[in-house]
């Protein structure tokens, strides 16, 4: 529970936002100067099963392998927020995108190879650098240094990469959780639970032991002659291998109808007749213009394919090859749970055409929803982008983000959206309303401010309002390819929102970036009249849902009378609270009155039959409303029971 006393501002976004533009030159720059730090970060991250010489190599390849790439001049990064970190350090943009750059790369390094993708650089052993004949390993510690070394060991990869945080960078859990996310992670709060069972930072001194111990120094090594006989061995196999592999490049290089160039494409690993009809652009699914009218489906299966370069093959081409097997210099990115392997066959073209800059592809295979950009006058800087949107309803597949730029978004929209406009959550009631948006024929939206790419403080959020034949809705831009859907109303009926039900709440939104999120829910819960005839104030429950069914993140708001905007005043992770399942919820919140007392309020939903304080403040009440004199600053808990008998606590 959190004090109050007077309206709170809208919160920031405390997991990522956009950071500085970052030149390649500041970034080599902070590499160089920072250099053994970042590899015994990624030494320290790397699964110990490497075993002690692969983890060096692969920590030095790792963290040589951070400075961004086919970037001419520079890169706008995002960074995670942090606060905590050492003041030299955590000033450097560079050194802040170094870093994160080589704490991505060391998770992944750690995922076990699959037989459902192909494996990234990343998990593959280093080619660069390499030493024959000799392994290398860092010098060994004492004691303390083999037990912190066992104990991060027994540690899954990102809970190893929390404790490595909080200890070698002295991040706040909160950066940590940040720095998590920004690297892919899909439940940063999980992995920093689970470093918890590590007693400390490294236990006693533990901090110490990881920054200053040569235990953990992959620059400061110890060398052993290989295992000499096995050498010899591998060498002639090694030999055989090479004239083989020769034999087969030459085979493979000759004229026919073998695998031709594919720009961004990695070379092919494989050949098989599913994998080729994949990568045919003539055999992409079509679907004809109106064929969602009479539809028993509405979603993305009855989108037709639109855009004007829908019959450039060289362009398709590329994008299903960079699909099937995209190169080192492509940018992948995916919302958490969503697979980035190849398609299981020929997907289904919706969109090819110019957006800005870039030449955009857009396919989707029944579970995802593929996104392939390249620049207009080459691959160079090509990027793909991966969404699932498998169980998707009509007001899920509204819109799709065809490209940002510019703090801007653009949007394609359904073939059934009759109107598109924009409307900013944070204007004052009485201002002006939505502002209708220009669509091209294709259903391309003219661009506009976007939520998710704005930095510093919260100081607008717009939504789009799309309106087709069964009503209007409301979404906004949280980072991904899919807009999140805003509802309102009881978690067991949830309807559409309107601009009144998210106004007072549109900034708590920002805890939700980049988390693959499906919709957002509010709902007012409770109302309490307040001590010293200090009017009325309202308690709200936001819950989000995700695409993968799992993760929602619960926001408890407490809206005083005179606040335009709510306050958070607890928040829970993975909670079956305030959802369809679970409609129960119970919140408090220090609260100053308007003649200076302080008092503890709590409220829980209508079907509670009585809540009590515990800890720093008593006091219980019938009904499912409570309010007790308090001391400021004082720390209570939170218990309540149901109707039914049932006891629920306080969300925290």
């Amino acid at each position: 529970m959190q004090s109050q006393d007077v309206a709170p501002r809208p919160r920031p976004a405390s997991a990522a936002v956009p950071g500085p533009e970052v030149g390649v030159e500041q970034a080599e720059a902070a590499l160089v100067e920072h250099y053994p730090r970042l590899v015994r970060l990624a030494y320290l991250v790397l699964p110990p099963s490497l075993g002690r010489n692969r983890r060096v190599l692969t920590a030095h390849a790792l963290t040589q392998r951070s400075l961004p790439r086919g970037r001419a001049s520079g890169d706008t990064a995002v960074l995670p927020a942090q606060k905590s970190a050492a003041r030299d350090r955590d000033g450097d943009p560079g050194y802040a995108y170094v870093r994160l750059r080589v704490l991505r790369a060391a998770l992944e390094a750690g995922r076990p190879l699959t037989f459902r993708s192909w494996p990234t650089r990343a998990q593959l052993p280093p080619l660069l650098p390499q030493v024959w004949g000799l392994r290398l390993f860092p010098r060994s510690g004492g004691a303390d240094e083999l037990a912190l070394d066992q104990r991060l060991s027994a540690l899954s990869a990102p809970a190893r990469a929390a404790h490595v945080l909080r200890g070698l960078e002295k991040l706040a859990d909160a950066d940590v959780r940040g720095m998590l996310a920004a690297a892919g992670e899909a439940d940063p709060a999980a992995a920093l639970a689970e470093a918890d069972t590590v007693a400390g930072p490294g236990g006693a001194g533990g901090a110490d032991v990881l920054s200053t111990s040569p235990e953990f120094d992959p620059c400061s090594l110890q060398a052993r002659p290989t295992d000499l006989m096995r050498r010899r061995q591998h060498l002639k196999a090694a030999v055989a291998a090479v004239a083989a592999v020769a034999v087969c490049g030459a085979l493979l290089g000759m004229p026919g109808d073998g695998w031709g160039p594919d720009g961004a494409a990695a070379p092919p690993y494989a050949r098989n007749p599913a994998a080729q009809a994949a990568l045919q652009p003539g055999k992409l699914t079509l679907v004809p213009a109106a064929a969602w009218e009479s539809s028993a489906r509405t979603d993305f299966s009855v989108w037709p394919a639109r855009g004007e370069l829908t019959g450039d093959k060289g362009l398709l081409r590329r994008a299903l090859a960079v699909w099937a097997r995209p190169g080192g210099s492509v940018q992948v990115s995916a919302t958490p749970g969503t697979p980035s392997g190849a398609p299981p066959g020929p997907p289904q073209l919706l969109y090819a055409g110019v957006v800005d800059q870039s030449r955009v592809v857009l396919m989707y295979d029944g579970l995802r929803i593929a996104r392939y950009a390249e620049a207009k006058d080459g691959t160079r800087g090509a990027a793909l982008d991966f969404a699932r949107v498998d169980g998707a309803t009509t007001a899920d597949a509204d819109t799709v983000v065809l490209g940002r730029s510019d703090g801007n978004v653009r949007y394609l929209t359904a073939p059934w959206v009759r109107t598109a406009a924009v409307r900013d959550l944070l204007k004052a009631p009485g201002a002006d309303g939505a502002t209708e948006l220009t669509r091209s024929a294709d259903g391309v939206t003219e661009p506009f401010a976007s939520p998710a790419l704005q930095s510093g403080g919260c100081r607008s959020w717009n939504v789009l309002e799309l309106t087709d034949r069964t009503g209007t809705r409301l979404s906004t831009d949280l980072g991904e390819l899919t807009p999140a859907r805003l509802t309102a109303g009881r978690p067991a009926a949830p309807r559409d929102a309107s601009a009144a039900d998210w106004s007072p709440l549109a900034c708590s939104l920002a805890d939700v970036r980049g988390q693959g999120v499906r919709s957002v829910n509010s709902w007012r819960y409770a109302r309490q009249p307040l001590p010293d005839a200090s009017g009325t104030a309202d308690w709200l429950c936001t819950r989000t849902q995700t695409w993968r069914g799992g993760g929602p993140r619960v926001l408890a708001q407490f809206h005083a009378p005179g606040q335009r905007y709510g306050a958070v005043v607890a928040k829970a992770e993975n909670a079956s609270a305030c959802g369809s399942k679970d409609p129960h919820v119970l919140a408090g919140v220090l609260w100053k009155s308007v003649k200076g007392g302080w008092y503890l309020l709590a409220a829980g939903s209508g079907d509670t039959a009585s809540v009590r304080a515990t800890g720093g403040v008593s006091g219980s009440a019938e009904g499912n409303l409570l309010a007790v004199r308090a001391e400021q600053g004082a720390k209570a808990g939170l218990k309540g029971t149901l109707e039914g008998g049932r006891e629920i606590t306080g969300l925290r």
